[in-house]
């Protein structure tokens, strides 16, 4: 890997997660297509780098949620649960049965795109108590499996879904945070961990790009504990508008990408 790589890589890996990581992002769905179309990372590599970057990017934005007692509860526990299991998984599916990068692309904007307008619908116009009720414990639960399965396909780590979702359905912005990043940590480093015993066995460009995923991941970890920072700092509707605002910004990328 060439210097230059290295640093467009620390560069794009810490101004993503300053502007994600307030709201429980990784950033690994913004980095995904800055690997692909600017550092050229292969397919299906492209998938366990992004995994890499959440591993060496997450414990920055972690430290910070620790150090202020924000880390850890029910909800960590439950999306881990389902999470785990989910991205063993879909690392499976990537290796072995996964379709074109077309359908990725369809996959991530159907999903984000009228959530991201949800988001901003609830935060502008708020709906009554009765419809933002949390969903049940099974339901987070199951919800995690889900998108367990997505993370593992396509390394996005999970918390660019989970968050507008469970923040959509009436959880506390400052709740949701610390949970979905630990979430995508420990998810993260489940499916690396599963990629690099696949790569062992399934041939092509399994493996993780190892120097770019680290130099991507060490922009992360530096931007994302100064956007944990900065997280108490902002009201709670302009972190909703901007979670809101992630999802849609990447549903109409991939929505664009789709129809060209």
């Amino acid at each position: 890997m060439a210097w230059s790589t290295g640093l467009l890589g620390f560069a794009a890996g810490f101004l993503i997660s300053v502007a994600t990581s307030p709201v429980g992002v990784s950033g690994a769905v913004f980095l995904l297509p800055v690997q692909v179309s600017v550092l050229g990372v292969p397919s299906p590599a492209v998938t366990p780098t992004n995994l890499l970057y959440n591993v060496v990017a997450g414990p920055g934005a972690l430290l910070r949620h620790w150090r202020a007692g924000r880390l850890g509860g029910p909800l960590t526990r439950l999306l881990i649960a389902g999470t785990v299991p989910g991205v063993v998984i879909g690392a499976a599916i990537r290796v072995f049965a996964i379709p074109g990068p077309r359908v990725f692309r369809l996959f991530i904007a159907v999903l984000l795109l009228p959530l991201g307008l949800w988001l901003w619908l609830r935060t502008v116009r708020p709906a009554p108590a009765r419809d933002t009720r949390r969903p049940s414990p099974r339901a987070t639960t199951s919800l995690a499996l889900v998108i367990g399965v997505a993370g593992g396909i396509y390394g996005i780590g999970g918390g660019s879904l989970l968050g507008p979702i469970l923040v959509g359905r009436g959880a506390p912005v400052a709740t949701v945070t610390p949970a979905a990043l630990a979430s995508t940590f420990v998810t993260s480093v489940v499916g690396a961990a599963t990629y690099a015993l696949l790569s062992l066995t399934a041939t092509g460009d399994v493996a993780p790009d190892w120097p770019l995923g680290l130099s991507c991941g060490l922009g992360g970890l530096a931007g994302g504990y100064l956007g944990a920072r900065l997280q108490p700092l902002l009201p709670e509707s302009a972190l909703r508008l901007l979670l809101g605002t992630l999802a849609t910004g990447i549903g109409t990328l991939y929505t664009v990408q789709i129809l060209r």
